[in-house]
């Protein structure tokens, strides 16, 4: 895979070494019995029957990645995180909560993308019924009223607790798991919603609008994934911040100044 590299920065997230990834093992693939031919061009070669990925091009994918993340972040857009599987489900909710983004890693809630005005209804709800809890409207019920309404709660806080915070559809996808969610991806094309992808070796990068070709199994690969995903974007969402910020200064200052010149006339 040529020389280890130097770490990189984008422009505040630190691309990791060619050295920092082969211990993260994000370069091993599936067994070559079990592989997608569109993934021919990241697989380096093969060693014990198993498909290897080219950690230089994954740098490079990677590097490519993060910076439209920013980017997207920096202008107010939002990209839900998405891994339902076991492994990912708790990595998805730490850095999706870190970078303050949405989250779907229980499973994916069908129409998120296609009929997103239905999904909203249910976050409305849920979020309207855990306002309701908590400034205790609900105790005017009858106990088991009570229980009805903390078991809806419970349902709705396992389908939308985690994508609460959408009220639009969202403008992208960080998918850690390409031949997993498929649904998800489906949905995306349909709307054209663009996908960050982290595609193993047995995955279609062609789903994906930007591939990170990489381990999607191992623990310590997805974590150095997402954790670069989650930092790119609070980087961007802080530059979005910044710029909220200055526009509202210089409203401020023009009302500012057309109060003082009708006062003055």
């Amino acid at each position: 895979m040529g020389s280890r590299g130097e770490a990189k920065r984008i422009p505040m997230v630190t691309i990791p070494t060619l050295e920092d990834m082969l211990k993260a093992g994000v370069h091993f693939g599936h067994k070559v019995s079990n592989w997608h031919p569109s993934m021919e061009p990241y697989i380096f070669t093969e060693r014990s029957g198993v498909h290897i990925i080219n950690l230089e091009l994954t740098r490079k994918k990677l590097e490519e990645a993060l910076e439209a993340a920013r980017r997207m972040a920096a202008e107010g857009k939002t990209i839900v995180f998405v891994g339902t599987k076991k492994q990912a489900q708790d990595i998805v909710r730490q850095y999706a909560e870190q970078c303050g983004m949405p989250y779907a890693n229980e499973r994916w809630i069908g129409g998120l993308i296609t009929n997103f005005g239905e999904i909203h209804k249910l976050i409305k709800k849920y979020l309207t019924l855990k306002e309701q809890k908590v400034n205790g409207e609900l105790e005017k019920y009858t106990k088991k009223e009570q229980l009805e309404f903390e078991r809806e709660i419970e349902r709705l806080s396992h389908m939308v607790g985690g994508i609460a915070t959408l009220e639009r559809l969202p403008d992208a996808l960080f998918v850690l798991d390409m031949r997993g969610e498929k649904t998800a991806l489906t949905e995306a094309t349909r709307k054209n919603v663009t996908v960050f992808g982290l595609c193993d070796t047995n995955a279609n990068p062609a789903r994906a609008t930007y591939v990170i070709p990489a381990n999607d199994d191992a623990v310590n690969s997805i974590t150095m994934v997402a954790s670069l995903m989650a930092e790119a974007i609070a980087e961007g969402r802080a530059e979005w911040k910044e710029k909220q910020a200055t526009l509202a200064v210089k409203k401020d200052e023009k009302v500012g100044r057309v109060f003082t010149k009708e006062q003055s006339e």
